[in-house]
């Protein structure tokens, strides 16, 4: 249908009040909600993360079409039904203890929500102890965590000690990411997945979830 291909362009573009006006739309032709959402809203967000891994586009046009995809969901929202509305999956995210940096855990929360994932977004500074709670409250798939500081980094290390000592190790995936972080330091700290940018950490998110 033509008008899902110009929500997704629309989105693309971060053109947040004509997603509003065409997500309307599309609900007033008798389009289902949950098409509308998939095949328009979430098929723009991951063109733009698919742009996103390959420097197609920066930072500033993911923040745009992300906010024109929360005006999208909004004017969704009472249209979908229970079961509609039902994540394919749940995942934790933090920046570790002693970092405050959050642009990468808010890129990756949003390339995340945007192929259907719910995100418990804990901020940063966590603690080992939060994560645990997290854990035990929410009751996710995946636990992700970041640092973009090597003095930071190694507080990750105490994260993942903390879940094992917890008893609570086989019920999550441990996700890492993060500027010094690298794919053979997720292997020495006992970590499942590490990942470079926000799109494979998406990407790979869904993959955990699907299985």
């Amino acid at each position: 249908m033509k008008i899902l291909d110009t929500i997704s362009e629309m989105l693309q573009k971060g053109k947040a009040d004509e997603v509003k006006k065409l997500v309307q739309q599309g609900i007033d032709e008798g389009i289902n909600a949950k098409i509308i959402l998939e095949d328009g809203m979430m098929k723009g967000m991951n063109i733009i993360g698919v742009k996103f891994k390959n420097n197609e586009v920066y930072v500033p046009e993911v923040l745009v079409a992300a906010r024109a995809m929360n005006f999208g969901i909004e004017t969704l929202k009472p249209y979908m039904t229970e079961h509609e509305n039902i994540a394919k999956g749940k995942v934790v995210l933090g920046t570790v203890v002693g970092d405050l940096h959050n642009i990468g855990k808010n890129l990756v929360k949003i390339m995340m929500e945007g192929k259907g994932l719910e995100v418990i977004d804990l901020g940063v500074d966590v603690s080992s102890e939060k994560y645990i709670e997290a854990i035990k409250e929410h009751q996710p798939q995946i636990i992700g965590f970041s640092a973009l500081l090597t003095t930071t980094m190694i507080n990750m290390e105490k994260v993942v000690a903390t879940i094992k000592e917890a008893g609570l190790r086989d019920k999550v995936k441990i996700m890492i990411g993060g500027a010094p972080v690298t794919e053979e330091y997720c292997k020495t700290i006992g970590a499942d997945i590490y990942c470079s940018d926000a799109a494979s950490a998406a990407d790979a998110a869904i993959d955990v979830c699907a299985n």
